[in-house]
This record gives structure tokens, C-alpha cells and sequence, in this order.
């Protein structure tokens, strides 16, 4: 299932550098003029179905109106090379540590994640059926994500890889969907809490002297928290490995702001070797307003210090048509240090059009 169907699901239906400007010839009394630097990216489901004339054509006004990179959730060499043609460079999407292939849970069930009541995702998935997190730290996991990471990376088209769903299974969801699954999620539940494997807890205990089970309150402790963000760390510090050995950038999905990822889904993000960070500051989900984009994109700027750029993620659904609130949103997201954004959803000429004034 794809991120479209899986935010419909939830009932609501993430370079490694900037771009540098690109002199543009005129007359030969004129002087070059640098077109404004590049900004923008976006998160697109390829369709078969699209034509080719209408992706020269399309992927010809994208790269118009700012947008650099498309981060192809599927592996479409027709796709990739007309975005490539069209001037942009076209990354693989790639879902990381949730993966709902039945033929690796049928041949490989050890390694799924483990909530605290001892229920695998392999069998029980959390919120909805697909939702199937493997676990960090089984030797398996890493060699299988690096095999696919090097699968992907290796061939001429895919310019980058973009990881998603580099965490564990939410803990806490957003305040938003509490209604929808009728979860009242002002603590940690154990259902949801992840993971507790005996890998996981057998590792922790080695450096800690104590099994995660027998405390009396594990989601309270400070350093069973940080063996699960550097558990994830350690997953993205080897595809980064991956994808830099083919000299290509990685970028990540990432939750919203620093700490709203460590603490609902045990991400880490400012400290991962990445070369550009998309949050999904998804301002619906957490029933804030338009204003809270920007306080998101100033908690992460100031959190990474200038170690790799950040964009914006931004949920158009959550703007529910107001295109005056997207232009907000962008203009927050720049002023408060994002080297643009990138954006999720359908996308139509009044976008483009505001993606352009806010390119440069």
C-alpha cells in the first residue's frame, strides 16, 4: 500500500546540497542573469498510465516553478528519466522499516517488531493491517534493507535515496486520529509501544544490566529511549553508507520536529548522516494552525546547526483549498530558515503558480 492509500486509511484522504542558481544566456548585449536557486520538491505516486508527452510537458512546468527534486514512491525508469530530462533530479522513495511483503514475514517472522505484550507485527500489525515495522536490531533486517537500498542506488536513473518510515511503529499517534481508532493516548500503551524483541532486550541489557520487561516503568526510562533512537540511527548510518559508496544523496520523511519525533515514534533525525531532511510538519494531524509551520521549521533549523538542509513537508489536504494559507505556510517555512518545501498531494496550476513566486 502506498503513503496515499495509507493517509486515506487514516481517514485524511519525506539533494545534498541546494541546487546552485543556473545562468541563462540572453542577448549578446545582455549579461547573464542566475535564474533564482531552486527550492522546491515533491512526493509523487508515479501512474503507468501517464503518457509520455504529458510528462515532458508536466515535469517541464514543475522544473518552472522551483521544483528540483520528486521523490517517486515507485520504481518507474519512465518516470525517473523524464523528470531527469525536464532539468530535476528523481529520487527513490523508499519505505524503510515498514515493510509488508508476505513473503518476508511468511520466511522471516523473527524479524518484525515486538510491542510490549510480546505482539509481533508479523501476525498483529498495529492501527491498520499494513503497518508491519521490522525490528532494528536483527542481524537480518540491516542486510535486507542494505540489499534493496543497493538494488535501488546502483541503476543510472534514480539520482537519490529518500527514506520513509525510518522508525518505530507510532507509540503516540497524532491528536488528530485518537477519534478514529477510539484511543485515548495520553500515555504510552503497550500495544503500541515497540520494540521489545528479545534481540532488542538482550542487547540493552548487555550495556545496561537490566531487561526493559522487568522495569516497572519502561516508557519513563531515558536510556531505553536512546538505545531505540541510535537502534534507528544505526539503520539510516548504513544506508547512508549505501547510497554515498554510488556517490548519491539521501534524504529522509521524518516526523515533525525534533522532539515530537523522538517522543511518538523514536526518531533522532538531527543527528543522522543525511543530506536534506523533509519533516512532515503536517499541521492538521496535531489540530494546529497555519502559524505552527513555521515554529515546526525554526525547532529543526536550530536543532540540525547547519548540518544539511531542511524542507518543509506540507499535507495540501490539510489547507482544504485556501491557497492563500499555502502561500503563509511557504513564506513561514523560509523565513524561518527551510531551504523550501515539499509537498504532498494533488497538484494543480494554482500550486505551481505559488510555488513559483515563492522559489527565489
Amino acid at each position: 500500500m502506498n503513503k496515499r492509500h495509507f493517509l486515506k486509511a487514516l481517514g485524511l484522504g519525506s539533494l545534498a546540497l541546494m541546487e546552485p542558481g543556473i545562468s541563462i544566456a540572453g542577448n549578446r548585449d545582455e549579461e547573464k542573469k542566475p535564474k533564482a536557486p531552486v527550492r522546491h520538491r515533491i512526493w509523487i505516486n508515479p501512474s503507468e498510465k501517464d503518457t509520455d508527452a504529458e510528462l515532458k510537458q508536466r515535469y517541464a512546468e514543475y522544473r518552472a516553478t522551483g521544483i528540483g527534486v520528486i521523490y517517486f514512491e515507485e520504481d518507474s525508469e519512465r518516470h525517473f528519466r523524464a523528470a531527469k530530462s525536464a532539468g530535476m533530479e528523481a529520487h527513490r522513495w523508499f519505505w524503510t522499516m515498514n515493510r509488508n511483503e508476505p513473503e518476508l514475514r511468511e520466511k522471516h517472522p523473527e524479524l518484525f517488531s515486538v510491542n510490549r505484550k510480546g505482539e509481533s507485527c508479523a501476525d498483529k500489525p498495529p492501527y491498520v493491517g499494513y503497518y508491519r515495522f521490522l525490528c532494528p536490531n536483527q542481524p537480518g533486517t540491516l542486510q535486507y534493507l542494505k540489499s534493496i537500498a543497493e538494488e535501488q542506488v546502483a541503476k543510472d536513473y534514480i539520482d537519490g535515496l529518500h527514506l520513509d518510515y525510518v522508525r518505530f511503529v507510532d507509540v503516540i499517534l497524532p491528536v488528530n486520529l485518537w477519534a478514529k481508532y477510539n484511543i485515548d493516548q495520553s500515555k504510552e500503551l503497550p500495544e503500541y509501544d515497540f520494540c521489545y524483541c528479545k534481540t532488542c532486550r538482550d542487547k540493552y541489557a548487555a550495556v545496561y544490566g537490566k531487561d526493559p520487561l522487568e522495569m516497572a516503568h519502561p516508557d519513563q526510562s531515558p536510556s531505553w529511549r536512546k538505545f531505540r533512537y541510535d537502534s534507528i540511527t544505526n539503520i539510516v548510518r548504513n544506508l547512508s553508507e549505501v547510497a554515498h559508496a554510488k556517490k548519491k544523496p539521501i534524504t529522509a520523511a521524518v516526523f515533525p520536529t525534533p522532539e515530537i519525533a523522538k517522543r511518538i515514534v523514536r526518531q533522532d533525525w538531527t543527528n543522522w548522516p543525511l543530506d536534506a531532511v523533509c519533516p512532515m510538519i503536517y499541521h492538521g494531524f496535531y489540530n494546529e494552525n497555519v502559524q505552527w509551520i513555521g515554529d515546526a521549521v525554526a525547532e529543526g533549523v536550530n536543532a540540525l546547526k547547519g548540518k544539511f538542509p531542511l524542507y518543509a513537508g506540507l499535507f495540501l489536504p490539510d489547507f482544504h483549498g485556501n491557497n492563500d494559507d499555502i502561500r503563509k505556510a511557504i513564506r513561514l517555512a523560509i523565513d524561518n530558515g527551510a531551504a523550501g518545501v515539499s509537498i504532498f498531494g494533488s497538484v494543480n496550476s494554482q500550486l505551481l503558480a505559488i510555488l513559483r513566486e515563492t522559489a527565489g
